[in-house]
């Protein structure tokens, strides 16, 4: 679709923001393939405590969500994003022989977009602003309304928050636990706060943009 169709499909910022939020989740079918190869990791591991049997019983089933997906010819994008993640857990874990730094990427990953989100904050760059300059084709024309900046402001603390929970929830597991129990814990943890915890999240998004209609001013051509 183009920049002006677009525009005429959305003509507020709300909608356009609620538009972008919905490519970016996978759905019912998206949320299930990121907790399976985590949770066949899990009890693999408590059920065996063999490492590599685990992280081959957890790679093996992104491929196959993958190759379902190729098969289909649906979009797979979002076990392809899986299937990074838990490749580089599982590098990570088979280097150092430590079931728990499977786990590690993933506390890491969040802790890097907490900071990058606040920082977007601090600046007054908002990360979510840059949604709708993706669907005005100005990727920074919506800075010049302190409204749009003000509403993008509220929606990038809210996307903010399930990473800071992840990380203040799991680090400390993480760095403290041991044994079985604590892949058990950082296990239960990544499932119970990945996608749900993201659908929360986009749930209070969706209700305040619901509030508002801030109306998108799109890029004015040069004359």
């Amino acid at each position: 679709m183009s920049a002006e169709a677009e525009e005429v499909a959305h003509d507020t910022v709300e909608a356009a923001v609620r538009a972008q939020l919905a490519k970016a989740f996978g759905g019912v079918r998206g949320i299930i393939e990121a907790a399976v190869p985590t949770i066949a990791f899990t009890v693999s591991w408590i059920a065996t405590e063999e490492l590599k049997l685990s992280l081959i019983v957890s790679v093996s089933l992104s491929v196959v969500l993958l190759l379902a997906r190729v098969l289909q010819r649906s979009t797979p994008q979002f076990v392809i994003n899986s299937l990074i993640g838990i490749a580089i857990g599982a590098f990570f874990a088979s280097r150092t022989g430590n079931a728990k730094d499977y786990f590690l990427p993933g506390i890491l990953w969040n802790g890097a977009y907490s900071v990058g989100m606040l920082l977007s904050i601090v600046t007054r760059w908002p990360v979510v602003g840059f949604l709708i300059g993706s669907v005005t084709n100005d990727p920074v024309g919506w800075h010049k309304d302190p409204g749009v900046v003000r509403l993008c402001t509220r929606l990038t603390w809210l996307l903010m928050v399930p990473c800071v929970v992840r990380v203040a929830v799991q680090g400390p597991v993480y760095l403290f636990g041991g044994g079985d129990q604590a892949v058990a814990a950082l296990g239960f943890a990544k499932i119970v706060m990945g996608w749900p915890l993201q659908v929360a999240a986009l749930a209070a998004m969706l209700w305040l943009l619901g509030r508002g209609r801030t109306p998108i001013k799109p890029p004015v051509a040069p004359a």
